[in-house]
């Protein structure tokens, strides 16, 4: 049920954006579990719907490279979203982070038209 409704979330990521362990675990009401989202990630390798390479940790570092097949699979998925990447770090990491929480504030203002 948790790893279902990070994949809910993971699926929603624009692309061309990125969001964070955290900002997922706290979206889902669960503030503390941002290694299990990790680990929901780790498992969704085996699900095509779920853009896994869009979550990275809080600071933009791709942490979760290593779980991809290739060395830079990761990296290449971001680049051909057109997210620039050096060092294994989002280049303008605030410019490309998507807070899940934003997603619940534009729904709310679509209510309120």
């Amino acid at each position: 049920m948790f790893f279902e409704k990070v994949y809910n979330i993971v699926r929603k990521i624009p692309i061309g954006r990125v969001s964070t362990y955290g900002a997922i675990a706290r979206h889902i009401g669960s503030p503390n579990s941002s290694r299990m989202v990790g680990w929901a990630m780790n498992a969704s390798h085996q699900k095509s719907d779920v853009p896994a390479h869009r979550v990275v940790n809080r600071i933009g570092l791709l942490s979760g490279k290593h779980h991809f097949y290739g060395s830079d699979l990761m990296k290449q998925l971001l680049e051909n979203e057109g997210i620039k990447i050096e060092n294994d770090k989002v280049i303008n990491f605030e410019n490309v982070f998507w807070d899940p929480n934003d997603m619940d504030d534009n729904i709310k203002s679509n209510l309120k038209l």
